[in-house]
């Protein structure tokens, strides 16, 4: 039971990673790569949480997340989730918020982003023991 929850959670974590595969080389859309990212984490991390009988808390600090699961994984990146949790939130406002100190993020950045947030996922995968196919697939 608590497998299949963990799995829902994953599916979800990788229909935002192919949002993000869509609009990976559109510049003007860097910020809502860094919103795609962030929720693909947050979502892998909820999976391990819920894989672990643990209460998946309703917030969206990738830090406080992480700090939940590191007995499992440790993706040893606080500063690339500090980064993300900014964009998450300042991304979902116009204006000047969803910036990074020197301004949006570059396509440099939303690689890093996305390549950052796929790496998770995976490990999450493994260390479920869910095949990636299975829900990539779907």
């Amino acid at each position: 039971m608590k497998k299949d929850i963990s799995k829902e959670w994953l599916k979800a974590s990788v229909d935002d990673l192919k949002i993000i595969s869509r609009i990976i080389d559109m510049e003007e859309l860097s910020h809502m790569i860094a919103f795609h990212s962030q929720q693909s984490i947050e979502k892998s991390f909820k999976a391990l949480l819920e894989y672990q009988n643990k209460r998946v808390p309703k917030q969206h600090d990738l830090l406080k997340l992480q700090e939940l699961i590191k007995s499992d994984l440790n993706v040893n990146n606080d500063d690339l989730l500090d980064t993300l949790n900014e964009l998450y939130i300042d991304s979902r406002y116009p204006g000047e918020l969803g910036l990074l100190p020197y301004g949006k993020p570059t396509i440099d950045d939303a690689n890093k982003f996305y390549t950052f947030a796929q790496d998770v996922m995976s490990k999450v995968c493994k260390i479920l023991n869910i095949d990636e196919n299975e829900i990539t697939n779907d």
